[in-house]
């Protein structure tokens, strides 16, 4: 059964050169390893290309992955197991997801993975809420300069009450 973090089918061809491509980043370029990592790359901006594992138990581990990929604009693939995932990144344990954040000489497999993959769709554009925000701030700020200014008046110094002296000791 299919995962439904999983938005597309990826070519077998693709998924060899990912796999690849991660085992000469990890030797020669950097990769981060796992989902929590890889969520950090992407997030960060540093992520080129993230692969994720299509066996992932339970599947909100990575379900967000596509997701913030698709935001970030960063070229994202899957492979069939988190085993080969693990392995490819020089694990001995399986690994949900893997980002490569310098491809070193995988730079041209990483390209054209990116390529294949194709881009994710360019953003949407964003609502115009911040000129609108300044607007406001800016609207608001010409209020309070056409407002008198209550004039502080100064305060009278208390004095303070003089405190009587001790009264001197008894002497016997």
């Amino acid at each position: 059964m299919a995962k439904s973090y999983v938005k597309f089918e990826t070519p077998k061809d693709v998924q060899a050169k990912a796999l690849e491509a991660i085992t000469v980043a990890a030797d020669t370029g950097r990769i981060r390893k796992g989902a929590n990592e890889t969520t950090k790359a992407v997030e960060g901006g540093n992520a080129l290309l993230v692969v994720i594992a299509e066996d992932v138990e339970p599947e909100e581990v990575v379900m967000h992955i596509p997701m913030i990929c698709t935001e970030k604009n960063v070229p994202y693939c899957y492979v069939p197991t988190k085993k080969e995932l693990g392995a490819a990144g020089g694990l001995s344990v399986p690994c949900a997801a893997v980002a490569i954040e310098k491809a070193g000489n995988a730079a041209e497999l990483v390209k054209s993975i990116a390529e294949k993959v194709g881009k994710v769709a360019p953003k949407k554009e964003e609502k115009k809420e911040a000129p609108v925000a300044e607007q406001k701030q800016a609207e608001a700020a010409a209020e309070a300069e056409q407002k008198p200014k209550k004039e502080k008046k100064p305060r009278a110094k208390k004095e303070k009450a003089a405190k009587p002296d001790k009264p001197a000791e008894k002497q016997d």
